[in-house]
């Protein structure tokens, strides 16, 4: 006898339609699993005899082949464990379909409990657009899946109960959806600007970084507050609209770090900060099958390297595509899959091996070429496209000792989502959503300087010694810095902030 069953796999971040197809005929005892498994799928026919016997339901004693169609594509995972024995089940006549139309997904313990798995909610949005009627799925997943609208999200705990379901005998209420009601949530849980002591101009800085969409580098002795300021960078980004959290939490998702994730709440942007040891695996994705990494993780939200110059230098050049076409292509002899990685780089360093090379109050111990050395790190290329490179001093007593309460992210963030208001509007719908992303082109046609800016655009460029490759970061960041003040021209004041904001262009650092 044959049965089918509807379930799905996840290719990156995408999920597929399979089609599991169970027989059941004459001849000797096997199981058989066809349709190029990987070894986890293959073991599955162990797991699944256990839980139909352990759930009070019998294992046929004929030849069993489980096919998982297309053929052609690699499935892997545990995921097709509740429908490879609801198949078998039904194959064997210990179960009638009474309710078609749903897929169903989901790992099996050997007591017929089932686990929680990666991915549902790729899956999820899958049954949406292909107009299934809805998903049966792990219960634990359940919470996940139910931020995608128009299917019923079915969550089972047992392969008994999932059988009840399918055959009509039991019920199980759809999962309530949560999505619209989620986009109201506030950032009250993240740490915020206020708890921020001095470093104003570099608050200002960062105002302007994301304001505009800019990497920025920081850079300062140790103790001067570069991390405590990139970690509340999260709280004055816009908030996210629906299809960005939906995108960044299929992500997650896949990557099956969801359950910290979605208790969290989807809408809050994500903060990565991988360790300097980290593979450039790690970092871009990969892997033979490859799972997204730290740059898609971060999609939509930050990615802070704390450390820089300690980062191997191949894991720093793998940054390079990303930062420039904000997507990763992991290409493999047998597929090639694209990943999402639109973030914002923040990235932190010491002037100087020892740290206190721009300290006025600690001596340096660096001689001029091991400070040389150590900047150099950090090659050319990716430096150039870090738009913002501050100076962190160290913090002074007064600073830290007064009472005065710091401004609020709320504020900070007002004014950062008025600003790209501005932006979006100049843009229109195309793929441009920030100053940062303009090209040649729109530089040209956006960036209208007044003649006296232009002039001293001009003699920055020639007094400070800076690089020809700063000159249109200045004008993005100067443009940036024009729309915080609703000024539709650049003028001088614009460019002379803007100037200050190239730190490693100017000729204060060892050669």
């Amino acid at each position: 006898m044959l049965a089918r069953i509807k379930s799905s796999c996840v290719y990156g971040i995408d999920a597929h339609l399979i089609d599991i197809e169970v027989d059941i005929s004459r001849g000797l005892p096997a199981n058989v699993i066809v349709g190029l498994p990987d070894t986890a799928v293959k073991e599955s026919r162990d797991r699944v005899k256990s839980a139909i016997q352990n759930s009070g339901f019998k294992y046929p004693l004929k030849r069993v082949t489980v096919n998982l169609a297309p053929a052609d594509l690699k499935k892997e995972g545990s995921v097709f464990d509740l429908p490879i024995a609801l198949g078998v089940l039904s194959a064997s006549g210990q179960l009638k379909t009474g309710r078609d139309g749903y897929i169903v997904i989901g790992e099996l313990a050997l007591d017929g409990r089932v686990r929680s798995i990666s991915g549902a909610l790729s899956v999820a949005m899958m049954c949406s657009k292909d107009n299934f009627r809805g998903i049966i799925l792990p219960s634990e997943n359940a919470e996940e899946a139910s931020y995608v609208e128009g299917i019923d999200i079915i969550g089972v705990s047992s392969l008994s109960e999932a059988a009840d379901f399918i055959s009509g005998i039991g019920i199980i209420s759809p999962r309530k959806n949560k999505c619209r009601a989620d986009i109201s949530q506030t950032n009250a849980d993240y740490v915020d600007f206020s708890e921020v002591k001095g470093q104003e101009h570099v608050k200002r800085a960062l105002e302007i970084a994301v304001a505009g969409g800019h990497n920025i580098l920081m850079i300062g002795p140790p103790g001067t507050g570069k991390t405590m300021l990139a970690r509340r960078v999260s709280s004055i980004m816009p908030d996210m609209s629906i299809e960005e959290a939906l995108e960044t939490a299929k992500i997650h998702s896949t990557a099956g770090i969801n359950k910290k994730y979605f208790r969290d709440g989807i809408f809050k942007r994500p903060f990565r900060s991988p360790h300097h040891t980290a593979s450039d695996v790690a970092i871009i994705g990969g892997g033979q099958f490859p799972k997204p990494g730290e740059v898609s993780l971060a999609h939509n939200g930050v990615l802070f390297l704390d450390e820089l110059p300690e980062f191997r230098r191949n894991v720093l050049e793998v940054l390079r595509q990303p930062l420039e076409d904000r997507e990763v292509t992991v290409s493999r002899v047998k597929n090639t899959i694209t990943f999402p990685a639109s973030y914002m780089l923040i990235a932190a360093m010491n002037p100087c091996p020892c740290g206190y090379f721009t300290d006025p109050e600690r001596e340096c111990r660096c001689t001029p070429l091991q400070v040389q050395r150590y900047i150099s790190k950090i090659s050319g290329p990716l430096m150039d496209r870090i738009d913002i490179h501050i100076e962190v001093p160290v913090v002074k007593f007064k600073d830290i000792a007064s009472k005065k309460t710091a401004e609020p992210s709320v504020h900070i963030k007002a004014r950062i989502e008025k600003t790209r208001k501005i932006q979006k509007s100049r843009f229109g719908a195309g793929k441009i959503h920030c100053n940062s992303q303009m090209n040649s082109k729109q530089i040209k046609k956006h960036c209208l300087i007044e003649e006296d800016a232009e002039d001293l655009l001009n003699k920055a460029m020639d007094n400070l010694c800076l690089s020809a490759r700063a000159y249109d970061k200045i004008k993005k960041i100067a443009r940036t810095i024009a729309d915080m003040d609703e000024s539709p021209r650049i003028i001088s004041k614009h460019i002379a902030e803007a100037v200050q904001y190239r730190s490693l262009d100017k000729n204060i650092w060892p050669a």
